[in-house]
């Protein structure tokens, strides 16, 4: 398994504290049945800035000393971008990474909003031949009240991630509903736990793929498998199993009011 987004590395945000978090996360990754993670650190979120070149040689240096504890893990770069004003200078300047050097990007919205400038910002990375990847959109609360205004990002060029925790209700009823709702409406690409420790917020990839499994058939649980794979191996993502529902407006408008009332 790829888990595309994570807090491993050690004392550069609020995931992993220091060497020894992050040595425990990555055996605990292993033994889920997970060989491949991608750091994903917070930057530009009003408390944390991780700059490209840092995370690149935190990355790099994290993997070597896996390499001597045996840890049969690899890491790759990353950054879980908060939407700001100068995002598109930043990309430009080079503060800002891709997901494990490929063309697709993680974008961190506003908690309680989608910012009205995104869709110009979706516009100019879909130029720039970047995909834009929507971290936990079932956490955010115009997403929360209007799920069809996240179907409108998607029909713009972007796609988006559920978190593993969300999916297992650990952030709460509201949240675990609404990450199932976008599931089975075709508005979720990609399954990634956003782990950032062991005590609370472990990876839990392994079993969110087994409901998922379960509750969508495992034509779903390979299709979210391999769309983390297409991350790294920076390939288009594959077609969906069925029709989503997400194409028809109407069904989103309906179903959408079910968690409004």
């Amino acid at each position: 398994m790829i888990d595309i987004h994570t807090h491993i590395l050690p004392g550069i945000d609020d995931g992993a504290a220091d060497w020894n978090d992050t040595l425990n996360m990555a055996r605990a990754a292993v033994a889920e049945g997970i060989t491949t993670l991608i750091a994903t650190p917070h930057h530009a979120n009003g408390r944390y800035n991780n700059a490209a070149v840092e995370v690149l040689e935190y990355t790099h240096h994290i993997n070597e000393k896996l390499i001597e504890e045996g840890v049969p893990i690899t890491i790759h770069s990353g950054q879980e971008i908060r939407w700001h004003h100068d995002w598109l200078e930043s990309w430009f300047r080079k503060e800002l990474l891709p997901l494990a050097n490929s063309s697709y990007v993680l974008l961190e919205l506003p908690s309680t909003r989608i910012p009205t400038e995104i869709y110009e910002l979706l516009h100019e990375l879909n130029i720039l031949k970047l995909k834009v990847i929507i971290a936990h959109p079932e956490r955010n609360a115009e997403i929360m009240k209007h799920p069809e205004r996240l179907a409108e990002l998607i029909e713009r060029g972007a796609f988006a991630q559920v978190t593993t925790h969300s999916l297992l209700g650990g952030f709460g009823r509201r949240i675990e509903k609404m990450a199932w709702f976008l599931c089975k409406s075709g508005l979720i690409h990609i399954v990634s736990s956003d782990a950032h420790d062991m005590e609370r917020r472990g990876f839990r990839l392994r079993e969110a793929y087994e409901v998922i499994g379960e509750r969508m058939g495992k034509q779903w649980e390979n299709y979210f498998l391999n769309n983390s794979a297409c991350v790294l191996d920076d390939s288009p993502f594959g077609s969906k199993p069925v029709e989503a529902e997400a194409s028809s407006w109407g069904v989103l408008h309906r179903l959408g009011s079910y968690f409004r009332n």
